[in-house]
């Protein structure tokens, strides 16, 4: 890819003289590493975002959990208000609402369905969604998706503590970090690191997204990449990691609330949020046959305002659209009067970016062979 902002490429050198220095004092101590009660299992990428770290954690976390593993997921919480240490607390049990429509019958159906009401939403009716606002999208998002306990704080040890002193006395549990690769202060059994085909022809930062060069995958135990990107990535990968680490692949998914002929032959809805990489999301849609009309795009982690949501439905009047699709990580953001003001319009269909790994056995095997 071209550079972001190539303006800045004359800055690189300054921030790679930075990271080459605070790597110098990482290995001599500086800030120390602290190490928590359980083993930490960190999920990281290369690229400051977009490189779909959230399904990944997802995804790990339901395998381990199913294998038996007491897992807790511990998060910055990007986007939130505070920075203090809580646990996520989002519609225990409610699965985000995967679609409505614009007629009383099949709002109501769509409800039933889908194990949630207009009640069921962590909201002031018309203002915050409390829980996205509280704990940060994606925290909230993994709490609802994988039913385990999911920390936040600017201090991931000190989140790490608590979910510790909060579990049963005498559990034995594991804790995925989420976003941790470069987050070296806090000591890690196992390093997953996400890599994209994007990300080989970046830059680093602040002229493109790369956070560290391809040289810091010496410290990975395992390389995740795309199933569609496996042949050209592995290629320029493997030389570049150390010995015994491996390459995972996942395969990414979109899963729709229905089959798309059941939304009618004329489905025209405009795409909207706030992720990385809104050109991936856009074209996954068309791949999979959503005949998306326009994309309206925010920047990541963006907290909706009715202002945007009126925004939005403006574009869709515009390309005569039908309706509006968006992603679960933007759907916890939606407050109930934002939900009501979309429907008006037309459907709001809300889709899932998944990811599952091609071998999941393999990857719990691995993991728990490096725990042993």
């Amino acid at each position: 890819m071209s550079a972001r902002r190539p303006w800045a490429k004359p800055l690189v050198p300054v921030y790679a003289a930075v990271l080459a220095a605070k790597d110098a004092l990482r290995r001599m101590g500086v800030p120390p590493t602290r190490k928590l009660s359980w083993p930490v299992v960190s999920v990281g990428s290369l690229s400051a975002g977009g490189a779909g770290k959230t399904p990944v954690v997802i995804a790990l976390a339901t395998i381990l959990r199913d294998a038996g593993w007491k897992v807790d997921v511990l998060s910055r919480g990007y986007g939130r208000e505070g920075r203090g240490v809580e646990r996520v607390v989002a519609s225990p049990g409610k699965q985000v609402p995967r679609y409505a429509r614009n007629d009383n019958q099949n709002s109501k159906s769509n409800d039933k369905s889908n194990g949630t009401s207009k009640g069921d939403r962590t909201s002031d009716g018309g203002g915050k969604d409390f829980s996205a606002a509280k704990f940060g999208d994606e925290p909230v998002l993994i709490a609802r998706r994988t039913d385990v306990p999911v920390w936040v704080g600017a201090d991931r040890f000190l989140a790490g503590e608590q979910a510790e002193k909060d579990a049963a006395e005498g559990t034995r549990g594991l804790h995925l970090l989420d976003d941790g690769f470069q987050h070296r202060q806090l000591a890690r059994a196992f390093d997953v690191v996400l890599v994209t085909a994007e990300d080989l022809n970046d830059k680093l930062l602040p002229e493109g997204n790369l956070r560290e060069s391809f040289a810091a995958l010496q410290r990975a135990d395992a390389v995740v990449v795309r199933a569609e990107e496996m042949e050209g990535i592995s290629k320029q990968v493997w030389p570049l990691v150390r010995e015994g680490a491996q390459i995972w692949t996942v395969q990414r998914k979109l899963r729709f609330p229905a089959p798309l002929f059941v939304f009618g032959a004329g489905l025209r809805p405009v795409a909207f949020c706030a992720i990385a990489r809104p050109e991936g999301f856009a074209s996954m849609l068309t791949e999979a046959g959503c005949g998306i009309v326009e994309t309206v795009a925010f920047r990541d982690h963006h907290a909706y305002t009715m202002a945007d949501i009126d925004r939005v439905i403006e574009v869709a009047k515009g390309m005569k659209a039908t309706g509006f699709v968006s992603t679960e990580k933007d759907a916890v953001k939606l407050t109930a009067a934002m939900r009501e003001r979309l429907e008006a319009f037309g459907l709001l269909m809300i889709v899932a970016l998944e990811a599952e790994f091609v071998d999941g056995q393999a990857v719990l095997r691995a993991i728990e062979a490096h725990l042993s």
